[in-house]
């Protein structure tokens, strides 16, 4: 079976960047599960399993454009720190989830001063080229409840 719209695919892969150092791996775990033209994974490897069938391999490098964008700097903000007074041991690095006027977004943050904290809503991932080895598991049709759903139920996938 191949892989379409609306086909539950599972797939086993390693992401690695330019340098060839793992950003995230399947590896000892089980492999992905999605449904597939929905826009569960990033659009570059979506586009490239279309097409592709069990126990397929590929290697594929995408660039920003095609995984999570382009790093932006309008998404870099200062923000008072008397948003975060709530917030005990307020650290670089710690995420909440905001509301913008795109929906929820994520944002980190990258620096905190007595006045001022600048946050990012970049991905992690932005801007940068990503390689994928990619191994197809399984490609199966999904059911009607996932497809309502938006997502693979079971191993890999959604649990309800």
């Amino acid at each position: 079976m191949q892989i379409d719209k609306h086909k539950i695919v599972s797939i086993d892969y390693t992401l690695t960047d330019d340098q060839g150092e793992v950003i995230d791996s399947s590896e000892g775990s089980d492999p992905l599960a999605y449904l597939h033209g929905v826009g569960g994974i990033i659009p570059g490897l979506e586009r490239e399993l279309e097409g592709k069938s069990s126990g397929d391999k590929f290697k594929v490098s995408l660039a920003p454009e095609d995984g999570y964008g382009e790093w932006n700097e309008d998404l870099c903000q200062g923000v008072p720190r008397s948003e975060f007074a709530d917030i005990e041991d307020l650290a670089e690095g710690m995420e909440f989830q905001v509301e913008s006027d795109a929906g929820p977004m994520v944002i980190t943050v990258v620096e905190i001063g007595e006045e001022i904290v600048k946050v990012d809503g970049n991905h992690p991932l932005a801007g940068m080229t990503l390689n994928f080895d990619v191994t197809v598991c399984e490609v199966r049709e999904a059911t009607a409840e996932e497809i309502e759903h938006g997502h693979a139920h079971g191993e890999g996938g959604q649990a309800h």
